[in-house]
């Protein structure tokens, strides 16, 4: 006897996409810095980019010199120095020392090659930087660490305006230090609010000016010498160390649209859409910073575009979920405006 058989098109788990909260996400983007040797196989492109002082002190320089991976040494590893020393992932510098009035201070920025992400959850496990106590805002002290959750224009940051003149703003104070230790600082974005988060726990959510155009992400740390928001520069190279990036997303691509189409005959078949777990400790040591990544595991990623392909040229647009201590700002970011989640500490 023989028989014909024909496989259904939902073929691996999670084929139909990935739920937060209950929401479905067609794509994802994963980046495990901890074991990324460098930025040819990360899916990332480092930018390279001059921009002068304009109203503020200084301008912006941004070169690949500013970004060094640094992995672990072993892969089975989660926590612990890279290989060159220091905190492993990879590392985004500011640096320091003071140029010329209206010279450019060095900096970092990378930003991924898909420019197609729309509504989504982005996530990054990040350890911010130890400024001298000289760099201090004014809104610091050594035991409060406000966060600054603000919505702005992309004309407003491109032009290095202090935040808390503009769009939404809501000033929270954090449990803890951000340049002691990693933390996962997360945004959802939807078409009518954006939800932010620090460790899982929602602070708060913002229903004002919130973006409808689709972008990149971009992860990026700078001074501009700014006295009313980002102040420095550093006196010392400045290391803002990101262990993880994770989005989960809707494309905005017409092709990609098609492919999920294609691939997801039924979305209430048994694993058609995977959960994405939440986190809940801060991503620092072997059993906390071991989270989970849907793209290393056997079948959860199958049909999705991964690091390296569909490399784009981009440009330096800010839309971004930024965070800032002492005369610097750091950032995970998305293209098209301006979501910024600023840190004092």
């Amino acid at each position: 006897a023989a028989a014909l058989l024909f496989p259904s098109k939902v073929l691996a788990d999670c084929e139909c996409g990935y739920t937060v909260n209950g929401t479905l996400y067609t794509d994802l983007i994963e980046s495990d810095f901890l074991h990324l040797e460098d930025i040819a196989q990360s899916g990332w492109i480092a930018q390279v980019y001059s921009a002068e002082a304009g109203e503020q002190p200084f301008g912006k320089d941004a070169t690949a010199e500013q970004v060094i991976f640094n992995p672990l040494e072993s892969r089975y590893d989660w926590a612990g120095e890279g290989i060159n020393g220091g905190d492993a992932g990879v590392q985004i510098i500011v640096k320091g020392g003071t140029p010329e009035e209206g010279g450019l201070i060095p900096m970092g920025e990378i930003t991924t090659n898909r420019t197609d992400v729309l509504h989504g959850s982005f996530r990054a496990g990040m350890k911010l930087t130890e400024i001298d106590m000289e760099f201090l805002s004014a809104q610091f002290n050594e035991t409060s660490h406000p966060v600054n959750l603000v919505l702005q224009s992309e004309e407003c940051t491109e032009s290095g305006c202090n935040a808390e003149d503009v769009g939404a703003f809501e000033l929270h104070a954090l449990p803890y230090n951000p340049s002691e230790g990693f933390h996962e600082y997360r945004f959802d974005w939807f078409e009518d609010r954006v939800d932010f988060y620090a460790d899982g726990v929602l602070l708060h959510t913002m229903t004002d000016g919130v973006p409808s155009a689709p972008g990149y992400l971009m992860l990026s740390q700078w001074s501009n010498g700014d006295p009313t928001w980002s102040a420095g520069p550093p006196e010392e190279d400045a290391v803002m160390t990101v262990n993880y990036v994770k989005a989960y997303f809707n494309s905005s691509d017409e092709q990609r649209q098609r492919d999920w189409e294609n691939r997801c005959e039924d979305i209430n078949a048994p694993n058609a859409t995977c959960e994405v777990p939440e986190i809940t400790s801060p991503p620092n040591n072997n059993a906390s910073a071991n989270t989970f990544f849907f793209s290393q595991q056997e079948n959860m990623t199958v049909n999705q575009t991964v690091a390296g392909d569909n490399p784009n040229t981009v440009d330096n647009a800010a839309w971004s979920t930024r965070t800032s201590i002492h005369g610097l700002s750091t950032a995970l970011m998305l293209s098209s405006l301006a979501l910024l989640v600023e840190f004092w500490s």
